[in-house]
């Protein structure tokens, strides 16, 4: 969904709007491979933020005066832009969170105890980040529900014919990533919908690492809830969008209480407010939500396709270069991935690595990244993850490739 995305990518144009990647790290110019875990803000966002602070911060959707009402329309126009990217029909499916962890559990907390038994059953992946897994295990918990796990193979990928084994009548929620945020391994989420949908099963997407990087329509993939995180597509953090069908929406009960969420109320009874307020109470983020349409515009105007094709070019020379290095070991290795890297080297803790390079202004991820059952699958630790976004280029991965380098040789001598 681009608006006049440009044929070819002025990459070093782009990096000129990115205040914070011109800088030096421990005497080194910065090279920020942490785009996983949040990507950079370019200047239109935080022009943005200063200017809603400058010159119309005020509380919406209750004010009749002037900065109230132009606040407000700043915010429903974020809310009108979200909706357009994601491809949904309705405004009232979109409800800002504080970002995808919210998101999931305001579905578990909501849908989950409205509707989940005991007895039922939820299915996630071995993928999963904790945000996709604790909250469906305390929701288990309090229903009674049992939760089961897809296996992935050794790639990294999901077994699909497993994911079949798993699925029966007792299957109520299925929930899963759209890519994983430490392999980069790219579901195959149509199919899993539609396969999860024939057990009348509904169907949760955590989309935090697809969002910048993946073509989305929510209608087209019929997928019933989907999540997104503005800060890891160049938008401020504190800020999600969850997708939801309105008649889902609908049916399910508020997740707190408070102001906007309401339309009366007396000591008696409550009467909650329309979607989709009824699940916004209290005062939002409304900086944050404003300054995200400017991160959505600047995904769409450079172009998702444009974007991806970048960047799978920077994934393919990373682990083109990173195969050379004595001892490495590429962890996630499917045939579909985002610009996420994974890697271990032979003898040298993935924490010593992240340090080092950082004294050389690199930086990179390191640790289990909130998936440690994913690593116990492939009984390691934790790994180095260097993530990829539209204004890294090959230079910086040939200084990572250098970097890294130097690690093993003053590792090993």
């Amino acid at each position: 969904m681009s608006i006049s995305a440009p044929t070819q990518l002025d990459i070093q144009k782009i990096r000129e709007e990115f205040p914070v990647l011109h800088q030096q790290v421990n005497g080194k110019p910065l090279i920020y491979f942490d785009n996983a875990a949040t990507s950079q803000k370019p200047k239109r966002v935080i022009e943005k933020l200063t200017e809603y602070y400058e010159g119309y911060n005020a509380n919406i959707h209750r004010g009749i005066h002037t900065l109230a009402e132009k606040a407000t329309r700043a915010y429903e126009d974020t809310r009108e832009a979200a909706r357009i990217f994601l491809g949904a029909d309705h405004i009232e499916e979109i409800v800002f969170t504080r970002g995808v962890t919210e998101c999931i559990n305001l579905v578990a907390s909501t849908y989950g105890n409205e509707f989940i038994n005991k007895g039922d059953e939820i299915i996630i992946a071995e993928l999963e980040h904790h945000s996709n897994i604790v909250p469906w295990q305390m929701l288990c918990e309090r229903k009674g529900a049992i939760l089961k796990v897809i296996p992935v193979n050794d790639h990294g990928e999901i077994e699909l014919d497993a994911f079949k084994k798993l699925l029966s009548d007792r299957t109520k929620i299925v929930a899963t990533n759209h890519a994983s945020n430490s392999l980069g391994t790219i579901n195959p989420i149509q199919e899993m919908i539609t396969l999860a949908h024939e057990k009348g099963a509904v169907v949760l997407i955590d989309g935090a690492q697809s969002a910048a990087h993946l073509p989305i329509d929510v209608k087209a993939l019929n997928v019933d809830f989907y999540c997104v995180s503005s800060h890891k597509m160049y938008g401020p953090t504190g800020v999600g969008v969850l997708y939801g069908k309105r008649e889902l929406l609908e049916k399910m009960p508020p997740y707190m209480g408070g102001g906007e969420m309401i339309k009366d109320v007396t000591f008696e009874k409550t009467t909650y407010n329309d979607l989709p307020y009824k699940f916004e109470a209290g005062t939002p983020n409304i900086a944050d939500v404003v300054a995200f349409a400017e991160a959505i515009a600047f995904v769409n105007e450079l172009g998702k396709e444009n974007i991806h094709r970048h960047e799978a070019e920077l994934l393919a020379y990373a682990t083109y270069k990173l195969s050379k290095l004595k001892g490495i070991r590429f962890i996630g290795t499917a045939s579909q991935k985002v610009s996420v890297l994974s890697f271990v080297i032979e003898g040298i803790h993935h924490f010593d690595i992240g340090q080092m390079l950082d004294t050389r202004g690199i930086a990179v991820r390191t640790g289990h990244h909130c998936t440690q059952p994913l690593m116990e699958r492939f009984e390691i630790e934790g790994t180095v993850r260097a993530s990829f976004a539209v204004y890294n280029t090959k230079e910086e991965i040939d200084s990572l490739a250098e970097g890294l380098t130097r690690v093993i040789n003053f590792l090993k001598s």
